[in-house]
């Protein structure tokens, strides 16, 4: 049975109060609707959930998005800005090797808000929660100026040493899950007033609801991979991460990172450059990885690259050369 609305969705967050917006978000998260292996023991609506241990470690990672700054209400609906809200935090958990387990969201927002929109967002991060494979199990609510979404995630190693950045040694291979440059391209469309679009739909789905690839994450750990990163700020960013951490460079191959047609038949359209999109563009949340050479790259990775000798200059090469280009997203820029 679907969960009711409490109250008019078009009522105000303010005018519905915090507890009945709470109990409004609440029948639609209920602690049977916990995957299995999550480990639910208390579900939301008390004061804090209560896990099950898990075997081996836990891994714990947050991530807000803020409204204006990572989000628009007129490019996105409040399911849209729930599920990218749990999967910017899944991603890292998933980039550390691990599974998803749980998430903790805080909502802070002004009184006008539509209390539909509320509910959607829940909806949204719910949705998310369900093709992770985890729970939503609490948060919080809050006034502010603007929307402010932060998600707090739960994972779990289930035994496997998890996988950090610092790893990386010279004779890897570089290897890439899933896309980079469908985020940025359906940014720049989002910016030019394209808002629907049945030519651009994946590329302004890709912006808004970010699908990243969760169970390459622990595929990776199991592999034997060196170093993993989640590609939120762009693949050159990240890979620079990788390369500083363990003390050596990346050296992307310009074949293998050649961009998607429908990539670039935007980018001609805006006067805009596909293969600055796929290096630097980020919120495509691919899982960029480093394995041993000789290593059978697990279902949906593709080399990109070779890990290099080197500490100093650049540390990520292209084709050999030192990328002059841009690098990705850097807040305050």
């Amino acid at each position: 049975m679907a969960a009711e609305s409490v109250g008019s969705p078009a009522e105000s967050a303010g005018s519905l109060g915090e507890d009945r917006l709470v109990a409004s978000v609440l029948a639609r998260v209920t602690g049977a609707d916990a995957p299995a292996g999550v480990g639910l023991v208390v579900g939301p609506g008390d004061d804090a959930a209560v896990l099950a241990p898990p075997v081996g470690g836990l891994v714990l990672s947050t991530d807000t998005l803020v409204e204006g700054q990572d989000f628009r209400t007129a490019w996105s609906s409040g399911a849209d800005v729930g599920a990218k809200a749990a999967a910017q935090n899944f991603a890292d958990i998933a980039a550390m090797g691990a599974r998803p387990v749980a998430l903790l969201v805080s909502l802070s927002m002004p009184g006008g808000t539509p209390a539909g929109w509320v509910e959607d967002l829940s909806a949204g991060v719910a949705a998310e929660c369900a093709r992770a494979g985890a729970a939503l199990v609490g948060g919080d609510v809050s006034a502010a100026s603007e929307v402010v979404v932060t998600g707090t995630a739960v994972g779990a190693t289930d035994g496997v040493a998890p996988v950090l950045r610092s790893g990386a040694r010279v004779g890897d291979v570089v290897a890439l899950c899933g896309e980079t440059g469908p985020a940025a391209a359906g940014l720049a469309l989002l910016e030019t007033g394209t808002t629907h679009s049945e030519e651009f739909a994946r590329l302004l789905a890709a912006q808004r609801r970010p699908v990243p690839p969760y169970a390459a994450g622990p595929a990776a750990a199991r592999a034997g991979a060196t170093a993993l990163i989640d590609t939120s700020d762009g693949l050159v960013r990240d890979a620079a991460r990788i390369a500083r951490a363990s003390g050596v460079r990346l050296d992307l191959d310009p074949a293998a990172l050649e961009p998607a047609p429908d990539l670039v038949a935007p980018a001609e359209r805006l006067g805009a450059d596909a293969r600055t999109w796929v290096l630097t563009g980020g919120e495509d949340h691919a899982l960029l990885a480093c394995f041993p050479a000789g290593t059978a790259l697990p279902p949906g990775y593709r080399a990109i690259g070779t890990v290099v000798e080197g500490s100093d200059g650049p540390p990520v090469l292209f084709g050999g050369l030192p990328w002059r280009g841009g690098s990705g997203w850097t807040h305050w820029a």
